[in-house]
């Protein structure tokens, strides 16, 4: 399975494309198909047969579709801008032991990111 650099509730900014310029939150990330599933962005219009036994009702519903994950940059919370992500290792101490983490920094302010673009 192939590693990205975007996770998901990560924000993120399209950079190519019919939406490029719009910013959401990844909801998921499709790894087989290198593609990641970004909130509001990539909308389309699907329609759909009544289904009695589900109660579901037919007609049109937009729904999101996936967009190729080299079509998105992290957008950093501190600085506000698109970027690259980088890894480093930090010390981390728990419980009397240490070792290292491993975590994501944006490249343009250095500041490190948290799991899901939010701050711990």
């Amino acid at each position: 399975m192939k590693q990205f650099r975007i996770h998901k509730d990560d924000v993120v900014l399209v950079v190519a494309g019919k939406d490029k310029g719009k910013v959401g939150r990844v909801l998921k990330v499709l790894h087989k198909k290198d593609r990641v599933l970004v909130e509001k962005v990539n909308m389309v219009v699907r329609h759909v047969k009544p289904n009695p036994q589900t109660q579901q009702a037919g007609g049109r519903i937009e729904k999101e579709m996936a967009l190729h994950v080299s079509n998105v940059m992290v957008q950093c919370p501190v600085c506000n801008k698109a970027t690259r992500v980088g890894y480093r290792y930090l010390e981390e101490t728990k419980d009397g032991r240490s070792g290292l983490k491993r975590v994501r920094f944006c490249k343009k302010c250095n500041e490190i990111l948290a799991q899901g673009g939010k701050k711990k």
